[in-house]
């Protein structure tokens, strides 16, 4: 997937090669809400196909295709027809044939089209499926498929076609397109359709401009690059709820939908993620995926949805579907072990960046269900921890490290579940703080007292529990990426250790010897953080849990490093992953190889096969890098903003414009020597850099 041209315009998309031509091969074609509603639309030219030479994206949902067509009987080895499509996720594309040569030219063009109506788990899994008739429209100028689960239709605008249909395909034809020298022919292919029946309520494109701040920023330009180009991407990714009841001011609930191609829809984990990421340039993102997930939140124990009462929503599909492998899952889905607390974290974020009470308010009775879901759900074993529960067909691993292998031992050994992960333990004592704290303020102390002792205790477990002894490694113990059954601690160190600093689970020498082992050349490829470690067995570079780098995570690592103030720690990890985006020309995909970065080696690191790109949380990684960089700690109840930059000395000092806190537009700058301005806070705010007090100015 890495080498196949994508724009994405969220629930659209299409995907080709480099030369535009969809065949009807691997995951090409034009697709609306996890169908494929056209898988060939090959372009010829006096019977053959043009010579690519280019290709460029427009934007995220927008890229052209240059090509040339020679002929023998040209007196110049240069091109004299020219041919430029440029194709727009949820349209179709537009075709232009240019003869930029001195002699009139008569050409034959002819588009072949034809559709399987798959389902996107379908193309996924490589499944083949039957292509469907192909028939003429009434009008005569366009053609059409329809099947029991989707239509779809693709129209000709501009000169009439000589049109033919067929049971595998049909053709858009003209004979004697006369182009005298100089001139240019164009023709618009527009491409419409859906699965049937049309599922309801389900999320569709947005119709407003996207709900958060553009900041502009100077200081590493690796970083710079990555920001804007994540920003444009979550643009094309984001999707609002078209179950939302009219906000009455015009606003709707937006969220971000997990990634192209596989995921382009709603997962609770990866949406709350990347709105957790994106907090810096404004709440109505996290204030809409909220709303949205609010609303689909568990009512009833089902065993076929895993769903629960208070459970939070893995993902949501327009139809149920089978992902091989005895993988079948139905279109709402709830087997997810960590999107729960990580919502109430998310309200709680939110919160301290000024979310409007009255929207907190409202939230709050959907976290308080949460966070009961994961208190019971701890509760069915005496061991006390957040333990996953997998039905038969389902997600085996219920984490964001969700494959069938993820969670192996230092020996290769697969280890099966019930499994209590070390990450979600720290989200679940994230979440259980954050909300007492949030329910002190609303003046509900005893409430907020339970949830801050089973929080000491989940924290008292943990620490007995997850801790592996050894003789030699960067650090004497390493946290083990999750305890099975009878307390065992499952061997090896992983990434997963790296996503509990910022979650207050562990002490400062505890923090201190996670970073010791994030920073060990074994995990930190230099190029971002591998999923397993690089010395024990079963390590893949290539692997999707198995070694392999993920860009969401190692930026969340980053995160945490910056806050437990291991800073020498988090600008290695940086350096590498901001180097790799250069590489991925900033589209940062959803993983890549972890292979390791040798100096002076002319090798880049490798694309993931089947990797996710543009994803959700990769795309938003540079805005959590950047707030990290900055050590951005708002608490807008308290009207105070602390920041802890990065030491000058490990990463270039920072200037941003566009951050937003509380409805405030914010600038920031740190010089040479380390010093803060921050400039558009109100005057009774109070900013501080820890240690020492930072500059303020209204």
């Amino acid at each position: 997937m890495h080498d196949v041209v994508i724009c994405v315009s969220a629930p659209a998309f299409a995907a080709s090669p480099r030369d535009g031509q969809l065949r009807g091969q691997r995951a090409d074609g034009f697709y609306d809400r996890d169908r494929r509603l056209l898988h060939t639309l090959c372009l010829l030219i006096d019977d053959h196909e043009p010579e690519p030479i280019g290709v460029q994206p427009l934007g995220p949902d927008v890229v052209r295709f240059t090509s040339v067509h020679r002929d023998p009987r040209d007196r110049t080895d240069d091109p004299t027809v020219i041919i430029e499509r440029i194709r727009k996720a949820g349209h179709g594309e537009t075709v232009t044939v240019q003869n930029i040569g001195s002699l009139p030219r008569v050409l034959r063009i002819e588009v072949a089209v034809a559709s399987d109506l798959a389902d996107i788990s379908d193309v996924k899994s490589g499944r083949t499926r039957r292509l469907v008739a192909t028939s003429a429209t009434a009008d005569g100028a366009g053609l059409g498929w329809r099947s029991r689960t989707g239509h779809a239709q693709i129209r000709a605008e501009g000169p009439a076609p000589q049109v033919a249909d067929g049971p595998e395909g049909g053709t858009f034809t003209w004979s004697e397109v006369s182009l005298p020298a100089g001139s240019s022919w164009e023709i618009r292919l527009l491409v419409t359709g859906r699965p049937v029946p049309a599922p309801d309520g389900h999320p569709r494109a947005p119709g407003t401009p996207a709900p958060w701040l553009e900041p502009s920023l100077t200081g590493d330009r690796r970083l710079e690059e990555l920001v804007q180009r994540g920003l444009g991407d979550l643009r094309a990714l984001r999707l609002v709820d078209a179950s939302a009841e009219a906000n009455g001011d015009g606003r709707e609930d937006s969220f971000i939908a997990a990634g192209c191609p596989w995921y382009l829809t709603l997962f609770g984990r990866d949406s709350i993620w990347a709105a957790r990421m994106m907090l810096p340039l404004g709440t109505e993102l996290a204030r809409g995926t909220l709303w949205t997930l609010a609303r689909r939140q568990g009512k009833v124990n089902d065993v076929w949805r895993e769903e629960a009462p208070g459970r939070i929503l893995h993902e949501l599909r327009p139809a149920d579907s089978q992902h091989g492998h005895g993988l079948s899952l139905p279109s709402r889905y709830y087997g997810s072990v960590d999107a729960t607390p990580l919502f109430v974290t998310l309200l709680v974020e939110a919160w301290r960046w000024g979310l409007p009470e009255h929207e907190v308010d409202a939230l709050l009775p959907y976290a308080e269900r949460a966070m009961r879901w994961v208190i019971d759900t701890s509760g069915r074993d005496e061991d006390g921890l957040l333990r996953y529960y997998p039905r038969r067909g389902g997600l085996v691993h219920q984490s964001w490290k969700d494959s069938a292998d993820a969670v192996r031992d230092a020996s290769g050994t697969h280890i099966a579940p019930p499994l209590a992960l070390c990450e979600v333990q720290g989200y679940a004592y994230q979440a259980a703080v954050g909300l007492a704290g949030l329910l002190a303020a609303r003046q509900r102390p005893d409430e907020a007292s339970t949830l801050r002792t089973w929080a000491d205790t989940l924290r008292k477990r943990f620490a007995e529990a997850f801790w592996i002894t050894v003789d030699d490694g960067p650090a004497s113990r390493y946290v083990a990426i999750a305890v099975g059954r009878e307390l065992r601690p499952v061997s090896g160190p992983a990434s997963n250790m790296g996503q509990l600093l910022g979650t207050g689970i562990l002490s400062p020498q505890e923090c201190r010897d996670v970073a010791a082992w994030l920073d060990h050349p074994d995990l930190n490829s230099g190029w971002g953080l591998r999923s397993r470690s690089a010395a024990i067995p079963g390590f893949n570079p290539l692997s999707y849990h198995g070694g392999s780098v993920w860009t969401h995570d190692t930026a969340i690592a980053i995160q945490g490093l910056c806050d437990a103030g291991c800073h020498r720690e988090a600008a290695a990890l940086a350096d590498g992953l901001l180097d790799a985006a250069a590489h991925f020309a900033y589209r940062m995909p959803e993983l890549y190889g972890g292979d390791a970065r040798v100096k002076g080696s002319p090798l880049v690191p490798l694309a993931y096969p089947a990797a996710c790109r543009p994803q959700g949380w990769s795309a938003a990684a540079g805005v959590a890098l950047l707030s990290a960089f900055l050590g951005l700690r708002p608490d807008a109840p308290g009207r105070r903003l602390r920041l802890r930059p990065l030491p000058t000395e490990l990463f270039p000092p920072l200037q941003v414009e566009g951050l937003r806190l509380a409805g405030h537009v914010l600038s920031v700058h740190v010089d040479r020597s380390g010093a803060v301005e921050v400039l558009g806070l109100p005057g009774d705010w109070r900013t501080d850099r820890g240690e020492g007090e930072a500059r303020g100015a209204g």
